[in-house]
């Protein structure tokens, strides 16, 4: 009997549905059209509009191959719309590999590409008389995936002789309808699987999709409005008020450099964002949020019209500047420094372009997280952080996705972790039910966040994502889901924050601990890079206020800024990118050693002219700079001599030198019988066996041991380094199991200095046939630690290269620096935690101390490091495979230094040296002519560093000062300057003054008062 109600047995129904899905899906394109013509070039550079419509385009045709990779092809697509099409719906059917570009009317329109589920361009929403029925259009074909072009894998080298092919080109009439009832029975469909068998609204949405299918007539369109008004009796049954809500916003994570080089981030900007805008042309409720300054900068200067676009939408807040920093940069390696620069060129950027800060700091993707960051974010305007990275740690779950996060200052920020674990969600029903379901702050927040559009590569939302997202808006048996924005979100989290926890310190994620070592020369050039913009900034201030005639270059700074601040992207800084993006990176570094060497000589020659040599006249006498503040007495070679000299150089400013001081003790080089050396210099005495290893390490007056009975520091060693998948990225917690010490003696211990000013040792040992080590180990005079100048030809696969320090030291935690600070880590595995970090990240300095005594380890450019027990290690070199085959393969150069001390690390100036030792004294040659010495600034308490020194941005009469407290305690102190200051007053980290704030000039300076790593800003304003 036709009609009659049936038992439904929910699998049979299920698949009954799902079955039937196939049928209507092919219905969704119905008449086609050929193109009139199709013809096509290609070239090796990525190239303006204007410039490839004028090449010459040679006959092209679906089934077509062009590339290989990174190569562009432009197809010219002559068309014709048919006139029976009229009223229709008509697109541009287009499916081949690699990224494409549709150009139409010398303007960007849509971005395509099959694994961002865009392979159609709307030409007409329904065709009219007066439109154009025949038109030209360009389509720029990038080739290369949203991936890149990986050989075989995601993440392998690219495959440089990859082809691309055109699969699909032609005109079709896109039936809206079924894309319509698509979605519908997807939504449904989704309900009745995920809800569960216990769930009344799975049957209810199972019952009503068969039933859909049984009024359908795929051939009718007739019977469609009936089967949709069917679906929506599902979706207008609305929740209850205590349903949870879910802030969805249109979202595009781009990768500013990866799998593929900087300039096709350029091109996938535009891509992306172009999409975005077709979206928000047709959904007046979509929104999105973009971050990075540097990618809108990109699009500025290569797609003004496409920007101009993007600053409409801006204006009506939909699409959203987010993350207020120059590019999301990598959490743990950048200077303090750094990620000021970060949010100051970020926000200032969001602030000229778009008349507003940024009010959350949005970092989704990158390995772990500073405890200095809530600091420097409260710093630039933004108490309010959103991240998902946590999610992927290895070992242990974090606990909350909604909490408050303080920093080793106190500052604290809202910080929000969308509980779907991802920042490219596609919006259907199994996202949004696990966005509901993993909220661990259940019963203290009720909202959370879900970014959809594909990303990493670009893509971006799709209209299918926002179609299915309208159904979920309030539907019964789901969370609630409604269109919003990051201020939305936060705003009513502030409000619900009354019972939400607090996480204390940094935010480390358990995974790519490789990323702290892998492509050394990337690490090297941004600890070298910091130092050199450090000086710049400082002798160009000093050149500022000593010689009126000297243009401060600020333009030339943030040209250099901006470069570096590019390269700490958190696919580049930790060295997980392909072999082109590292040869980029490493030609901007060059560029900003190169034109930083330039500024310092402008200064040099504003500050010094008459003192300068100008022709063959004798230079007897050299002058000393000194850019960081305090006193250095140390040993340097004289310019464009090879003798050394003992100087003492004032605190941030310069002494000249005509003979050198005298060493209250000497250094002593003695080679023993069985080929030690003991290496002696009134501070530290140090005995090393003939293998360059370190025997023994003492303090000269107390005679304390450093190292531990029966062992040895300095000792390489070597682990096999296979991680599971992510081969650049990891390193497995049991590449411990394989440790083999280094003992093929290559060179055997030999005294290159014998002593006096300088004592050195050299020898070399041999890793494998491949790989070498040779080392200088360098003791000067009155120097408190021992140097180990190290070259290494390495030539490894899948090779972890550390060196070891078993210190005769006791202690339940180690000290590591970090920005503007530093934090404590456990020596220990007691718990899942701590055995988590068998590897960290540091940066100039970390250090194991007991009452009275320590040990600590400088460094000139390393960062993956551990402590275990007694045993410190500082990690060299690694050698994955993947993305770049030749990562780290050649030659490196680094130092780091052993530094006993008594007392406490701070009470033995621990963090001066390891300044020291990255910040190297600047040698003038001068003509023999007495100069007082001179410091430009000083800080009487050791506990404050004074970080920075900068012309203000936005007063050319001002300057800059940024400081810290490095020791961890609440302390009043003197800032002193020579300058002529009349005005003091604080500023925040975007420099903006706080003129209820001014500070006394008093006859010691500017007196300041801080707390536990407190960071301040001062502005100060010069007299003419």
């Amino acid at each position: 009997m036709a009609g009659a109600l049936v038992l439904k047995h929910r699998r049979t129904t299920l698949e009954r549905v799902e079955k039937f899905l196939p049928e209507l899906r092919s219905r969704l394109f119905r008449d086609t059209c050929p193109l009139v013509s199709l013809s096509c070039f290609q070239t090796p550079q990525r190239i303006p509009y204007d410039e490839a419509v004028r090449q010459e385009f040679r006959p092209a045709k679906v089934g077509d191959s062009f590339g290989p990779t990174w190569r562009t092809c432009w197809f010219k697509v002559e068309l014709s719309i048919p006139r029976e099409w009229m009223g229709k719906e008509v697109h541009l059917l287009w499916e081949s590999d690699g990224e494409g570009m549709v150009w139409r009317d010398a303007q960007p329109v849509q971005g395509l590409t099959k694994e961002g589920e865009k392979t159609s361009y709307i030409l007409t929403d329904g065709l009219k008389e007066a439109e154009p029925h025949s038109l030209t259009v360009y389509v720029e074909v990038a080739c290369n995936g949203l991936f890149g072009a990986g050989n075989g894998s995601l993440i392998a080298p690219p495959d440089p002789d990859k082809k691309f092919t055109l699969n699909k080109a032609e005109l079709v009439v896109f039936n809206r309808d079924v894309h319509e009832l698509l979605v519908d029975f997807e939504i449904l469909v989704g309900m009745a699987t995920l809800l569960g068998e216990e769930n009344q609204r799975s049957f209810q949405a199972l019952y009503v999709a068969n039933q859909m299918v049984n009024l359908l007539d795929v051939t009718d369109s007739s019977t469609f409005p009936a089967v949709h008004q069917l679906a929506s009796s599902i979706f207008s049954q609305k929740n209850g008020e205590s349903q949870h809500t879910i802030h969805a916003m249109g979202h595009c994570h781009i990768d500013t450099a990866w799998l593929w080089p900087y300039e096709e981030s350029v091109r996938k900007c535009a891509r992306s964002w172009v999409t975005v805008v077709r979206l928000m042309e047709k959904n007046p409720e979509f929104t999105f949020a973009c971050s990075q300054a540097q990618q809108f900068e990109w699009v500025r200067n290569w797609y003004p019209g496409l920007f101009a676009q993007i600053q409409g939408y801006a204006k009506e807040g939909r699409f959203i500047p987010v993350g207020g920093t120059w590019v999301e940069m990598d959490g743990n390696l950048p200077s303090g420094e750094s990620m000021v620069r970060q949010f100051l060129q970020g926000q200032r950027f969001f602030q000229q372009q778009f008349g507003r800060l940024c009010l959350e700091f949005w970092l989704p993707d990158t390995f772990g997280y500073s405890a200095q960051l809530p600091q420097l974010m409260r710093g630039c305007g933004i108490q309010r952080f959103l991240t998902q990275k946590l999610s992927w740690s290895l070992v242990n779950t974090f606990p909350h996705n909604t909490f408050f996060w303080q920093g080793i200052d106190g500052s604290r920020v809202l910080a929000h972790f969308p509980p779907g674990n991802s920042y490219s969600l596609i919006g259907d029903v199994e996202e949004m039910l696990k966005t509901m379901k993993n909220n661990r702050d259940k019963g203290r927040v009720n909202h959370s966040a879900a970014l959809f559009g594909f990303g990493d590569g670009g893509g971006g939302p799709t209209q299918k994502m926002l179609d299915r997202l309208k159904r979920m808006r309030d539907t019964d048996g789901l969370p609630r889901v409604q269109m919003s924005t990051p201020d939305q979100l936060f705003s009513v989290l502030e409000k619900e924050g009354t019972q939400l926890c607090t996480w204390i310190g940094e935010l480390f994620l358990e995974l790519h601990n490789g990323t702290y070592t892998v492509q050394a020369q990337i690490k090297k050039g941004n600890r070298e890079c910091e130092q050199i913009l450090h000086d710049a900034e400082v002798l160009s201030s000093f050149a500022l206020t000593q010689k009126s005639t000297f243009q401060y270059p600020s333009i030339k700074l943030q040209h250099l800024w901006r470069l570096l601040l590019l390269n700490q992207f958190h696919d580049v800084l930790p060295g997980s990118c392909i072999q082109l993006v590292v040869e980029d990176s490493m030609r901007y570094y060059a560029e900003i050693r190169s034109e930083g060497a330039l500024l310092l000589k402008d200064a040099i020659q504003a500050l010094f002219g008459k003192l300068l040599p100008t022709g063959s006249e004798m230079t007897e006498s050299f002058l000393v700079l000194n850019t960081l503040p305090w006193e250095r007495t140390e040993v340097v070679c004289r310019p464009g001599a090879e003798t050394l000299a003992l100087v003492k150089v004032p605190s941030m400013g310069y002494s000249a030198v005509n003979d050198s001081l005298t060493p209250i003790h000497p250094v002593t080089v003695m080679k023993q019988a069985d080929g030690s050396v003991t290496m002696e210099n009134g501070v530290i005495a140090a005995h090393l066996d003939s293998m360059g290893r370190v025997m023994s390490l003492r303090l000269a007056h107390s005679g304390r041991e450093s190292i531990l009975d029966g062992h040895c520091a300095n000792q390489f060693v070597i682990f096999d380094d296979v991680p599971l998948y992510w081969d650049a990225w990891d390193v497995m917690d049991y590449h411990l199991e394989t440790r083999k010490p280094i003992t093929t003696l290559l060179t055997p211990l030999e005294i290159v200095l014998a002593g006096g000013l300088r004592g050195s040792v050299k020898f070399s040992l041999r890793i494998s046939e491949r790989s070498v080590i040779t080392q200088e180990v360098i003791l000067d005079a009155m120097c408190p630690y021992l140097r180990f100048l190290t070259q290494v030809d390495w030539n490894e696969a899948h090779r972890f290269l550390k060196v070891e320090f078993p210190w005769h030291v006791r202690s339940m935690n180690a000290t590591y620096e970090i920005q503007f600070g530093h934090l404590q880590r456990p020596t220990h595995r007691n718990t899942s935690w701590d055995w988590a970090r068998f590897e960290v990240w540091s940066h100039k300095w970390m250090d194991l101390s007991e009452h009275g005594f320590g040990v600590a380890l400088l460094n000139d450019c390393k960062y993956g490091a551990s402590v275990h027990e007694n045993v410190m290690s500082l990690s060299l070199l690694r050698s994955p495979k993947s993305p770049d085959a030749t990562a780290d393969i050649g030659h490196h150069q680094f130092t780091y230094a052993m530094m006993p001390h008594r007392g406490s690390f701070q009470e033995a100036a621990v963090i001066h040296c390891a300044y020291n030792l990255n910040f190297p004294l600047h040698m003038v040659p001068a003509v023999s002519v007495q100069c007082p010495a001179w410091s430009a600034f000083s800080v009487h308490s050791p506990a404050v560093v004074l970080e920075s020194v900068k012309q203000a941005e936005d007063r050319p009469d001002g300057l800059v000062v940024r400081l810290y407290e490095s020791h961890g305690s609440t302390v009043a102190t003197w800032l002193q300057t020579s300058f002529p200051v009349k005005e003091a007053i604080n500023c925040d980290l975007l420099e903006r003054p706080d003129l209820s704030s001014h500070l006394l000039l008093e006859e010691h300076g500017v007196k300041l008062t801080f707390t536990p790593f407190q960071v301040r800003s001062v502005l100060l304003i010069l007299s003419q």
